[in-house]
């Protein structure tokens, strides 16, 4: 074997050699590149999962008008909420919007807070509720306070709303109100209803409550009154001519509450309301609904929309059962009434003085 023969071999060796070395450095790093490729596809997968799990939600708050009641609703509304894990800041965006009785702010609003791009909407009271669904059939509308929401035209049927709304009913025990009405005046004649003609929620508890009263013998006399503005004025006139007053859950009346007081006292007439708010306010008494309560529920209600565990075509309308038994006993004293003790036991006391 010539010397130029075994160069030529060994050279044709070392080619072969680093021929085997690049391949095998050629796959590995290809390799590593698919195992990279899948870490990392692995890895962004979990934390899309994890950022869609801990998403910040949206919700926009709509309340028609600042009152004791609506805005115990609205703290109840919160409240809810966090039970159910949503704190805002944390996990949730809270957008609120008051109306302050105004329709054409109520519409502007609705807009506003549909822009935002919320998962979820509420509506406090009836007309915040109506101006929402007039502004949007697609995000879920969560209602609450409204009395009537098959009339009011937010749901097809209480038990199987059909559409983005659901909620909360106000509806009162009137029945029950007329009763302890009479227990505690059982001379009474004539009952006096003060709402506004401009809410259909009034309208409706009215007629109940007129149906309820006549049953029982009482004459019953209708004051509406189209504004705030009116308000004492009519209180004025109505004292004259019945032995108590009834007022429903009513949101121009109870705005002005104060002044019905007022005027109410000048005669000595008593006052029974369809919310406690009302009661510590100045009214007499009410069987009525906690309106902190219902704002619990509200924002429970709402938090399952956001949770994704319920939807509002398929969700009842929640309604109260029954009422608390909320009296005055500072009022009754100022009045002369006694409180009768079937009557006060088990009811929640509000005033200091004692008979």
């Amino acid at each position: 074997m010539s010397s130029h023969n075994t160069t030529s071999k060994g050279l044709m060796a070392t080619i072969a050699a680093i021929a085997l070395i690049l391949v095998g450095v050629f796959m590995y790093y290809m390799g590593s590149m698919n195992a990279g490729r899948s870490s990392a596809g692995t890895s962004g997968g979990q934390q899309s999962a994890a950022a869609g799990a801990g998403a910040m939600k949206r919700i926009g708050i709509l309340q028609y008008v600042t009152h004791p009641a609506l805005d115990e609703i609205h703290r109840g509304i919160i409240d809810g909420l966090k039970q159910e894990g949503y704190v805002e800041g944390k996990n949730i965006e809270i957008f609120d919007q008051n109306g302050q009785a105004d329709q054409s702010k109520l519409a502007t609003m609705s807009q506003q807070l549909v822009g935002k791009h919320a998962d979820a909407l509420v509506g406090i009271a009836t007309p915040a509720a109506q101006a929402l669904a007039n502004t949007t059939n697609k995000t879920p509308i969560v209602m609450s306070a409204v009395t009537d929401p098959v009339s009011a035209g937010l749901v097809k049927d209480m038990t199987h709303p059909g559409g983005n709304i659901t909620g909360v009913s106000d509806q009162p025990p009137v029945a029950k109100q007329i009763d302890l009405g009479l227990k505690l005046m059982p001379h009474a004649k004539t009952v006096g209803m003060l709402y506004s003609s401009s809410e259909d929620n009034s309208k409706f508890q009215v007629d109940q409550a007129t149906k309820q009263a006549e049953q029982r013998g009482l004459t019953v006399k209708k004051f509406a009154v189209p504004s705030s503005n009116e308000i004492a004025q009519t209180v004025q006139v109505m004292s004259g001519q019945v032995d108590f007053i009834y007022i429903p859950l009513d949101n121009t009346i109870a705005n002005a509450m104060p002044t019905v007081i007022q005027e109410a006292d000048k005669t000595g007439k008593p006052v029974i309301t369809a919310v406690d708010t009302m009661v510590k306010q100045g009214g007499l008494a009410t069987i009525g609904v906690n309106q902190y309560q219902l704002g619990i529920k509200t924002g429970q209600m709402a938090a399952d929309i956001l949770h994704g565990k319920a939807k509002p075509a398929d969700t009842p309308v929640f309604t109260v059962s029954k009422g608390d038994t909320i009296l005055n006993r500072s009022k009754a004293k100022e009045l002369g009434i006694i409180i009768p003790d079937d009557v006060a036991a088990g009811a929640t006391i509000v005033g200091d003085s004692k008979q």
